[in-house]
């Protein structure tokens, strides 16, 4: 058998772009990655456990970076419980001690202390080795994701003849995002992305914090926004998808006006096969 040089070996542990036939609609000319067999599996930390309201969402999720851009399976691992639990999806994995076993993918919009800390944890703690890979936002497509769930309740509509965004039944909004005034912070970047497409005021606010949702709105109000619509900075797994209403109601939104949680949005697992990349890509150049 003729010997395999190492640059071979690295170009073959790197997985290969491809483009796929264009698709209609919105998303049309998504990028893809095709996984090389013996890649390291690409594991997906769900936070909560794996029962919990919202798990189909993972799932889904799941299925998406599958069937859309790797090729290969992806692994789900939850933070909380025994079922289905990053440190057993890590002890489970086979184990080379020349190349990781697995990039973890935090499933969120944004850095989070707790959620960051424990898959580090995992990750430190895991007898194969593995990679922490950095959460899906900030990120322009997770602009995109927001536009598109607040387009589908009917809160903005986008112009697809001009590629401009046309609001309908609000003229300012609230990015409600899980965590605390770092979080707020973050998801501000995403703020501004927003904003650009909407071509309206847009504000960020704590979903834990009812007053930041309120102050929130007295900035919009005070900027001339005559009605307010909520957009939850979160995928729809975290524990906080509950306060999602109760933040459009304290600001009296129209009919306490929001949106859904992204959900499994084809931007999210778009941005998970990237994380991947980059993480894996980082890992073997080092």
């Amino acid at each position: 058998m003729p010997a395999v040089s190492p640059e071979s070996q690295a170009s073959e542990a790197l997985p290969s772009r491809r483009r796929r036939t264009p698709r209609g609609g919105r998303h049309r000319g998504d990028e893809s990655f095709l996984l090389p067999p013996g890649s390291p599996a690409l594991v997906l930390a769900v936070p909560g456990h794996a029962r919990q309201a919202g798990a189909e969402v993972a799932h889904e999720l799941a299925r998406l970076v599958e069937i859309e851009h790797t090729g290969q399976p992806a692994y789900l691992a939850h933070l909380e419980g025994e079922e289905a639990n990053l440190n057993a999806v890590l002890a489970g994995l086979r184990r080379d001690e020349d190349a990781p076993a697995a990039v973890v993918v935090p499933l969120s919009t944004g850095p989070d202390r707790a959620m960051d800390a424990a898959v580090h944890a995992a990750v430190a703690g895991s007898p194969a080795r593995a990679v922490a890979a950095e959460p899906l936002g900030p990120h322009p497509l997770i602009a995109e994701a927001l536009h598109d769930r607040l387009a589908d309740a009917g809160l903005a509509r986008a112009d697809r003849i001009r590629l401009m965004t046309m609001v309908t039944a609000a003229s300012g909004f609230i990015i409600a995002t899980p965590g605390d005034a770092a979080a707020v912070r973050q998801a501000e970047v995403t703020g501004v992305l927003l904003a650009s497409r909407l071509a309206a005021p847009v504000f960020t606010a704590s979903l834990n914090d009812v007053a930041s949702v309120k102050a929130a709105a007295e900035q919009l109000h005070a900027a001339g926004a005559t009605s307010i619509a909520v957009a939850p900075h979160l995928i729809g797994t975290e524990p906080e998808t509950g306060l999602i209403a109760p933040a459009a109601a304290s600001v009296g939104s129209v009919g306490s006006a929001h949106s859904a949680p992204l959900g499994p949005h084809p931007a999210l697992a778009r941005l998970a096969a990237l994380r991947y990349v980059e993480a894996l890509s980082s890992a073997l150049a080092q």
